[in-house]
Order: structure tokens, then C-alpha cells, then sequence
């Protein structure tokens, strides 16, 4: 067998296994980028709902006023922040947290919306919402942990040089990490 032939399959092998390694790195980015945009839509979820549950406690007619006034300005001010520049959602949803937390460590807080929500209950079958609160608070937290993990996936695998070198990742945008105060609240001791 002359020797080119044997060139030309090893030539041909190797531009087969590099277009099947190229496409199924192609193919990886795609589903990393996939997987960010759930895991985003998660997250928006979980902030719009926790804004929704703490809107919700605010009008609680045993939360003292003051506390309702900050937990509905800082609810209100995320909500509006939802379609604004992420930085600026991102400092809102801090606000929240940070407001959220000092209001949820006021002391007797949970008996007294306990003893509102026992007297609704008999009426129309209440919820606790205290437990709300600190579930919806939870979930931010993990909807933001597992974006942030999502985004630095995609980011170490788009900082290879044959990504870099082929723009596998075509004009897809570098995902950004959403950087807020997700700390849940504490519910104080009676």
C-alpha cells in the first residue's frame, strides 16, 4: 500500500475526531448557556415571589407600622426593579433582604402574627406566614447559588482557547454572576 494512502486516513481520522470533539464542545456550551437561562428564570421567579410574600406581611395588621412601611417600601422597590439594569436590581434585592432580616428579628413578632393568623384560620383557613417569609427567603438563596454556579460553569468552559480560537460560543453574551445579600432572615426568639 503506498505510503500516502495511509497519510490520508490518518489525516482524514484525525479532522473526524477533531470535528466530533469540536461539535460536541459546541453542543456542551449550548447546553450550559440553556441551563443559565433556566437557572436565571428561576431566580427571577424566586425574588418576584419572595417580593410578593413579603408585600404580603407588610399589610399583616399586626406587623407594627413602621416595620410594615419598610418592608413595603424595600418589597415595592424590587418589584419596580424587576425590568431595570441589574446592578440596580441587585442593590434593591439587597435592600429587601437587609430590611426583611431586621423586621423578622424583632422580638415576639412571630406570636403576633401567630395569634392574628389563629384568629383569620378559624375564619378562612390562613397560612403561616412567617414560614412563608423564611421559605421564599430560602429559595432566593438557592435560586441565586445555583445560577452563580451555572454562570461560573460557562465561564470556565468559554476561557478555553479553542472556544476562544473557534467562537464555539457565537454571540452569545458572557453571562453575568447576580451579586446580592441573599442571607435569609432569623426569626427572633419569643
Amino acid at each position: 500500500m503506498p505510503p500516502w494512502i495511509t497519510t490520508a486516513a490518518l489525516v482524514l481520522t484525525a479532522v473526524v475526531l477533531l470535528s466530533a470533539y469540536v461539535s460536541w464542545r459546541a453542543g456542551r456550551l449550548d447546553r450550559l448557556h440553556t441551563r443559565v437561562e433556566t437557572a436565571y428564570a428561576a431566580l427571577d421567579a424566586a425574588l418576584v415571589r419572595r417580593s410578593a410574600v413579603v408585600l404580603e406581611l407588610a399589610a399583616a395588621p399586626a406587623l407594627e407600622p413602621a416595620s410594615a412601611v419598610l418592608l413595603g417600601d424595600a418589597a415595592a422597590r424590587a418589584r419596580r426593579a424587576h425590568g431595570a439594569e441589574r446592578a440596580e436590581r441587585e442593590l434593591a434585592e439587597s435592600t429587601l433582604s437587609r430590611a426583611l432580616r431586621a423586621v423578622m428579628a424583632e422580638p415576639g413578632l412571630a406570636e403576633a402574627l401567630g395569634a392574628h393568623e389563629a384568629a383569620e384560620a378559624a375564619e378562612a383557613g390562613g397560612d403561616d406566614l412567617v414560614a412563608e417569609v423564611e421559605s421564599a427567603a430560602k429559595r432566593v438563596m438557592l435560586a441565586r447559588r445555583f445560577y452563580n454556579d451555572a454562570v461560573a460553569g460557562i465561564r470556565e468552559a468559554r476561557s478555553g482557547r479553542l472556544v476562544r480560537l473557534l467562537r464555539l460560543a457565537g454571540r452569545a453574551p458572557m453571562p453575568e454572576f447576580f451579586e446580592m445579600d441573599d442571607e435569609p432572615p432569623v426569626t427572633a426568639p419569643p
